[in-house]
């Protein structure tokens, strides 16, 4: 069993501004990084474009209908004060869904252990009718919808651990008792949700937030205490990880002291419990983070781990 990266070309030309914090090359350092020869042995696929009614599971037919036609044919067209399009922004964002998805559909289907999809712009704060926080379509949820309508999944849960609460992620499972929800992210700070007594309506929702400063041992204790019991206990088919990286020390976004070691440990511990809950199905999301050295290193130690899977 391997571990599946998907990527598309079409995220280099989703662009959202001069200076703006998510660009392109950020997905460029991260290919540069799994390039080394450590990493010959992951096995490469193209994001595909997701379908409509894939999207439809999580987003409305009005917002796709006012998303395509936000599109710029030319130059940007700015949503909010941090979300803008560019004319290649549209298919960026479909692959990045479609990735996926199609991540999904070989986790589930037995053709590899798990997969990191490496695509931009991210999707953890797009809500069912708002694009914001740089997100368009909430990649997390519509993997975990798209589990459970093609493939039985009948629990799901996602684990986010970016720097910035995943607040879209956690709106559109409130209600869902069969969605759960984890989170460790910084507090306060953008979006401002995900605090301790946000528990969703079935108490599916799990928030750890830390604060700024905080590094590798608070961490590590929300993971261990507040996050991974409730989801060792939840039993999920399948793990879905909102894999942001902004929460490095070296990140312009966050207050956080996290290092590589701490990535690995925390993909490491997930592993563990899927192992026993879900046949170790993984599949792993790219969200934040944004120094590129941190990121491309953050990167190589997560799928590092994947890998040993």
């Amino acid at each position: 069993m391997t571990t599946i990266l998907l990527t598309h070309p079409a995220s280099l030309d989703h662009h959202a501004g001069y200076g703006h914090p998510e660009r392109p090359e950020r997905i460029q350092a991260i290919e540069r990084t799994l390039e080394e020869e450590r990493f010959a042995l992951l096995a490469r696929e193209t994001a595909p474009l997701v379908s409509r009614e894939a999207l439809l599971r999580v987003h409305t037919e009005p917002y796709l209908a006012a998303i395509e036609s936000a599109a710029p044919q030319e130059g940007l067209r700015r949503l909010d004060a941090d979300t803008a399009m560019s004319p290649g922004t549209l298919e960026a964002a479909r692959r990045a869904a479609g990735a996926a998805t199609r991540a999904v559909d070989a986790v589930m289907s037995g053709r590899c252990a798990n997969a990191f999809v490496a695509m931009r712009p991210p999707g953890h704060h797009a809500e069912t009718e708002t694009p914001m926080g740089f997100c368009f379509f909430n990649n997390a949820a519509i993997a975990a919808r798209h589990a459970r309508a093609i493939h039985g999944a009948e629990r799901v849960a996602v684990v986010d651990f970016d720097v910035h609460h995943g607040n879209g992620t956690q709106h559109i499972f409130w209600g869902d008792k069969d969605a759960m929800y984890c989170s460790t992210h910084e507090m306060p700070l953008f979006p401002g949700t995900g605090a301790i007594n946000e528990r969703g309506e079935h108490d599916q929702i799990v928030n750890a937030p830390l604060r700024a400063g905080d590094g590798g041992a608070a961490f590590r204790e929300a993971f261990d205490i507040a996050l991974l019991p409730r989801l060792e206990g939840f039993r999920p088919d399948l793990v879905i990880v909102s894999a942001g990286f902004d929460a490095h020390r070296l990140d312009p976004l966050g207050h956080l002291n996290l290092v590589e070691a701490d990535f690995a440990w925390a993909t490491r511990r997930l592993m563990d419990i899927a192992g026993r809950a879900c046949k170790g199905r993984i599949v792993s999301l790219l969200e934040g983070g944004y120094d590129l050295d941190g990121l491309a290193r953050s990167v190589a130690a997560h799928v590092g781990a994947l890998m040993e899977g």
